[in-house]
C-alpha cells in the first residue's frame, strides 16, 4: 500500500508539471500583452514602463527559463505575483479556495444523501411509481444545461420571491442556490447510477442466498447490496467532487460566488497569466489527488481489491 501510495504522488507531481507547461506554452504563443492590463493606468502604456515590467516579472525570458523559474517556485509553494494587484497569487486564491470548497462540499453533501437515496429506492421498487417517476425527473434534470438552470433559479428564488441574496456575501444563505444548483444534475446521474449498479447486484447469487437464509431486509440491503453496489458511485463522487474543487465556472459566475471558478473567469477577461495557471496549477493536483483517495477507498469498500 504504501508503495502505491508514494507511486500515486509521483505521477502527481508529473501530471502538474505536464499540465503546466501545456498551459504556458498555449500562453506563450497567444497574442496580447499582459502587462497592459496592469492597473489601466497611462504609464502602461509608455513602452520604457512596459519593459521594465516585462523584466520584473520576467516575460522577456524565453518560454523554457520562465517556466523553469516558477516550476523553481512551485516547490516552495509559490504560484507567482498577479499581475494587476502585485500580490502573490497563492495569497489571491487562498480565501476563493475555501469559498469553492464549501460549495463542493454543500453540493457533495446534496448528491449523497439525495442521489443515493432516490437511486436506492427506485432500485429496490423496481418499475414502481416511485421508479417511474425517479426515472423520469432524473432524466430531465440531466437534460437541462447548468447555466440555464442556474439562471432559473436566480429568476425566481431571487428575483421573484426574494427569499436569497442577489449578490453573495459568503453566507450560508447566499450558498444555497448555487450549491442546489451544481447538486441537482449530479445528484440525478448519482441516482441513476445506484440504481442501475444495485439492479446488478440484486441478481447476484450472494443476495439470493442472504434471502434464502432468511437475513433480515436491513441486513441484506446494507451489508451485500450497497456495500458491493458502491463503487461506481464512489467513483463518479470522487471525480465529481474533484471538478467542483477545480471551480464550477458557470455556476460561480452566475452567482457572482467569489471561488476560484469566477477568478478564473475574470483573470481570462484580464490576461492575468499568473492566476490562470495558478488556478490550473491547484485543479489539477485537487483532481489527481482525490483520484489517489478513491482507489483507497476502493479497497477499504471491497477487500477482493488489493492495489498492486
Amino acid at each position: 500500500m504504501g508503495r502505491y501510495v508514494v507511486r500515486r504522488l509521483g505521477q502527481l507531481v508529473v501530471v502538474v508539471l505536464g499540465a503546466t507547461l501545456i498551459l504556458f506554452a498555449c500562453l506563450f504563443v497567444l497574442p496580447g500583452d499582459p502587462v497592459g492590463q496592469i492597473a489601466g493606468s497611462d504609464k502602461a502604456r509608455d513602452p520604457a514602463v512596459i519593459e521594465q515590467l516585462h523584466k520584473q516579472y520576467g516575460l522577456d525570458k524565453p518560454l523554457v527559463v520562465q517556466y523553469g523559474t516558477y516550476v523553481g517556485k512551485l516547490v516552495t509553494g509559490d504560484l507567482g505575483t498577479d499581475y494587476t494587484q502585485s500580490r502573490p497569487v497563492a495569497e489571491i486564491l487562498e480565501p476563493k479556495l475555501v469559498n469553492t470548497a464549501k460549495l463542493a462540499v454543500f453540493a457533495i453533501a446534496i448528491d449523497i444523501v439525495i442521489g443515493v437515496s432516490v437511486g436506492v429506492v427506485a432500485a429496490m421498487r423496481r418499475y414502481s411509481i416511485w421508479d417511474v417517476s425517479a426515472t423520469f425527473v432524473t432524466t430531465l434534470a440531466i437534460g437541462v444545461p447548468s447555466i440555464v438552470l442556474g439562471m432559473l433559479m436566480q429568476r425566481l428564488f431571487v428575483v421573484e420571491l426574494g427569499w436569497f441574496p442577489l449578490i453573495a456575501d459568503g453566507s450560508f444563505k447566499s450558498m444555497v442556490l448555487p450549491a442546489v444548483t451544481l447538486a441537482i444534475i449530479d445528484a440525478a446521474l448519482v441516482a441513476q447510477l445506484a440504481r442501475s449498479t444495485m439492479l446488478e447486484v440484486l441478481r447476484a447469487d450472494y443476495v439470493k442466498t442472504a434471502v434464502a437464509k432468511g437475513l433480515s431486509r436491513r441486513t441484506i440491503l446494507f451489508r451485500h447490496i450497497l456495500r458491493n453496489s458502491v463503487i461506481p458511485v464512489v467513483t463518479y463522487l470522487g471525480i465529481s467532487f474533484g471538478t467542483l474543487l477545480g471551480g464550477a465556472i458557470i455556476t460561480e459566475t452566475i452567482f457572482n460566488w467569489n471561488g476560484i471558478g469566477l477568478a478564473l473567469i475574470q483573470a481570462i477577461q484580464q490576461n492575468n497569466n499568473p492566476i490562470i495557471v495558478g488556478v490550473v496549477t491547484i485543479s489539477v493536483a485537487i483532481f489527481v489527488l482525490l483520484n489517489l483517495v478513491v482507489d483507497l477507498l476502493y479497497a477499504a469498500l471491497d477487500p477482493r481489491i488489493r492495489l498492486s
